[in-house]
C-alpha cells in the first residue's frame, strides 16, 4: 500500500534534535527520513513549515512568516510543505511574501501553531490568512491539543475554537493536526460536523517503537477509540507520523491498528489527495 505521511517536519528546530537523540530511535537527518520512507512504502511527507531564531527556541516570537523547511539545504523531491505562520510577524509586507510563496510548487498548505502563539484560529490577525488559502486553493492545517513545549497556553489550542472557523470559511479546508488529543471527542465533533473539517492523526504517542506498543496496549487509548467510532468520518482522517517524534514504520502499525482495515487505502493515502490537491503533480 502507497503512504502519504500528511505531517511530518524537516527544520533545524533544537528540540527536534534534542528529542531524536535523546531516545535515540531516529536519525534526524535528510537521509535519515529517506530510508525510513523506504522502509515503510511513504512515497511522500509532507513537511510543517517552521523556522526558529538561534538560542531563542519555538515559538519563537521572531520567527519571519512565511515559515519553511531549513533542516537541510535541499529538499528531497518526494517533500512538499505547507508554510507556517508567526501571527507575530504578519503585516502587509509578510503577507506579500506568503502569497508568493503559496504560488511555489512545493507549497501545498498552509500552517498555523495554534498554543504555541497566544492568539485563537478565529482571531482577526489570521483572517488574510484564510482569504489567501481559499484564493489558492489551499488547506489551513491547525496545531490542535497537547503543546510539545510547556510555554504553549492549551485555552488557544483546543479544537473547539476551530468550529467557528469552520463556519465562516465554508470553502476552506482545514486539518485539525493531531484530532485534537487529549480532546479527542470534542476534535470529532468538530470533524463529524462540519464538511470542511478534517483532522490528522500524528503525534498521537511521542518516542520509540516499544513505547509505540506499550501505549497500543490497555487503557491509554480508550479516549481515541471511542472518538474514532463516534466521528465516524474515515472520509476526513489522515495518517500523518510528526517525525522525528516517533519512528515511521511502527507509527504505521499503530495507526493501522486503530483503523478498520476497510478504510486504510483512504486514511493513509486517499484523503490526502483530496484535501492537498497540489501533491497530485508530485505522486501521479
Amino acid at each position: 500500500m502507497k503512504i502519504i505521511d500528511a505531517h511530518i517536519h524537516f527544520s533545524n528546530i533544537c528540540s527536534f534534535h534534542e528529542t531524536a537523540e535523546k531516545q535515540s530511535f531516529v536519525s534526524y537527518s535528510k537521509e535519515g527520513l529517506l530510508k525510513e520512507f523506504e522502509e515503510s512504502d511513504v512515497i511522500l511527507g509532507i513537511g510543517m513549515g517552521l523556522t526558529e531564531t538561534k538560542g531563542i527556541g519555538f515559538p519563537d516570537p521572531e520567527a519571519k512568516t512565511p515559515m519553511g523547511l531549513d533542516l537541510d539545504p535541499t529538499l528531497p523531491k518526494n517533500i512538499v510543505y505547507s508554510v507556517g505562520i508567526n501571527p507575530y510577524t504578519v503585516n502587509d509586507s509578510s503577507l506579500i511574501s506568503l502569497e508568493e510563496e503559496l504560488k511555489k510548487d512545493k507549497v501545498v498548505g498552509i500552517k498555523i501553531y495554534l498554543g504555541y502563539y497566544p492568539f485563537y484560529a478565529y482571531d482577526e490577525i489570521y483572517h488574510p490568512i484564510y482569504v489567501l488559502a481559499e484564493k489558492y486553493n489551499l488547506p489551513v492545517v491547525f496545531h490542535t491539543g497537547d503543546t510539545y513545549s510547556e510555554r504553549g497556553l492549551l485555552k488557544y489550542s483546543h479544537p473547539l475554537t476551530l468550529d467557528e472557523v469552520a463556519v465562516r470559511y465554508r470553502n476552506v479546508r482545514f486539518i485539525m493536526a493531531h484530532f485534537g488529543d487529549p480532546w479527542v471527542l470534542t476534535g470529532a465533533e468538530v470533524v463529524y460536523k462540519n464538511s470542511n473539517m478534517y483532522a490528522d492523526l500524528s503525534g498521537l504517542i511521542v518516542g520509540t517503537e516499544k513505547e509505540l506498543k506499550n501505549y497500543s496496549e490497555g487503557r491509554f487509548l480508550d479516549h481515541l477509540r471511542h472518538a474514532l467510532v463516534y466521528c465516524d468520518h474515515y472520509d476526513r482522517l489522515l495518517f500523518g507520523t510528526d517525525w522525528p517524534l516517533a519512528p515511521i514504520k511502527p507509527y504505521i502499525e499503530f495507526i493501522q491498528q486503530l483503523i478498520p482495515k476497510k478504510f486504510h487505502e483512504d486514511v493513509f493515502f486517499n484523503n490526502a489527495l483530496r484535501v492537498f490537491p497540489k501533491i497530485r503533480k508530485w505522486i501521479l
